[in-house]
């Protein structure tokens, strides 16, 4: 899925990646404290906005220039762009009920062993994670062991990780490391639901192994073999799910949604079927790198995107970097189907808003301002959280 810039300089040059930047967070070059850091002004002027679309809509009945709405029998307008076919946008799909359930769902159950995240790869399982960071809990490397492959650590170094209420210091004689719950909850970048795929990690049959860090690749072993010019994960590597791999199936309440939603962009007669699903964690300064979705064997069924928390930029290309791409709003409780073309066309997240004026939360803040749920409300006014469903097969 994921496909970086950093792989060819030529990328720089491209139109998508010439749209990152301009929306990319950058702060003003003066240097003073950390918290005093003021973003530098970007122009918004040309980004789609479905707010107002929907609006202008419910008013008029009128699209602006090269947005239609979509003629069909769901309980709400879908719209689309006229040279982007494939492609959905469902403006407030979910109610404030609905966004903090998942936001709930997104922190406490689906990282949730034996589902993976991307933190696998150094600690293995984590049990947890999100209260026990409330909680000021510290995860400690204890006794060496050896582990599965299955688990997403290397058997080389393999420690056995568990959260203590303070911290361990370094033992005499051991290698006993600590992070603090905290940081390990900011670090979070995604987790799987359903059929689960790592990734982290990918190795190549041209004896290449590639690193996967925040939607970005790179190459960090060559094993007798030279990489080959502009290396491409979407042009080189056949990636499938493991389906030899423990998960829990995504919740029944989850499938019951994504099929009802995915209703607009399925071929006739046909209903989806909802069997893996990636949720991506965003914190200040994240960015998604423009890639392509193009795991799942059959592309005609959509991709079913739920976003949750600070509103964010999409970036929808065409099936070239050179295409230039749309630059749209993504707020709370938006859902964008891809299917058929539109999984053949980049497409990314080049920036969320944390900044209060910014941001749009208020309704969740208000909807989550009781004493049980200020723990999400504090993590999610900073944050977005983005669930894709997908049917592999």
């Amino acid at each position: 899925m994921y496909d970086s810039d950093r792989v060819s300089d030529n990328s720089e040059r491209t139109a998508f990646r010439r749209a990152e930047k301009k929306y990319k967070l950058y702060y003003n070059d003066s240097k003073p404290s950390k918290r005093q850091k003021q973003p530098r002004p970007v122009d918004l002027s040309e980004v789609v906005d479905f707010k107002l679309v929907l609006e202008s809509f419910h008013q008029n009945g009128e699209t602006p220039p090269g947005i239609f709405k979509l003629q069909c029998d769901f309980n709400r307008p879908v719209f689309c762009f006229e040279d982007r076919p494939g492609f959905y946008f469902i403006p407030g799909a979910l109610s404030i009920e609905e966004q903090c359930h998942w936001i709930r769902e997104s922190l406490t159950s689906f990282p949730q062993p034996p589902n993976r995240t991307n933190h696998n790869e150094i600690y293995g399982p984590i049990h947890d994670l999100f209260f026990s960071a409330q909680k000021q809990k510290v995860l400690v490397a204890g006794e060496n062991l050896d582990r599965d492959t299955d688990s997403g650590v290397h058997k080389v170094d393999a420690c056995k990780w568990k959260f203590s209420e303070i911290p361990i210091e370094m033992s005499r004689g051991d290698s006993c490391t600590s992070i603090a719950g905290s940081n390990l909850l900011r670090k979070l970048r995604w987790s799987t639901l359903g059929l689960q795929f790592d990734w982290s990690k990918v190795d190549d049959p041209l004896g290449v192994t590639l690193l996967i860090l925040n939607a970005n690749i790179f190459i960090v072993k060559s094993v007798g073999k030279k990489s080959p010019p502009n290396i491409s994960s979407h042009s080189i590597f056949q990636r499938n799910y493991n389906i030899s791999l423990p998960h829990n199936k995504i919740p029944e309440t989850l499938c019951e949604l994504s099929t009802r939603m995915a209703a607009p962009a399925m071929p006739m007669g046909k209903e989806f079927q909802p069997e893996a699903a990636i949720v991506n964690y965003f914190g200040l300064g994240d960015m998604l790198g423009g890639h392509l979705d193009d795991m799942e064997a059959d592309w005609t069924k959509p991709i079913v995107s739920m976003s949750l928390g600070c509103k964010a930029i999409f970036l929808l290309g065409g099936k070239s970097r050179e295409d230039l791409p749309v630059a749209m709003f993504l707020r709370s409780g938006d859902i964008v189907l891809m299917a058929g073309e539109a999984r053949e066309c980049f497409h990314g997240v080049p920036r969320i808003f944390t900044d209060k004026e910014n941001a749009e939360v208020t309704p969740l803040s208000l909807q989550l301002s009781h004493q049980d749920d200020l723990c999400f409300m504090e993590y999610i006014r900073t944050s977005r959280i983005n669930i894709n469903i997908r049917q592999v097969f």
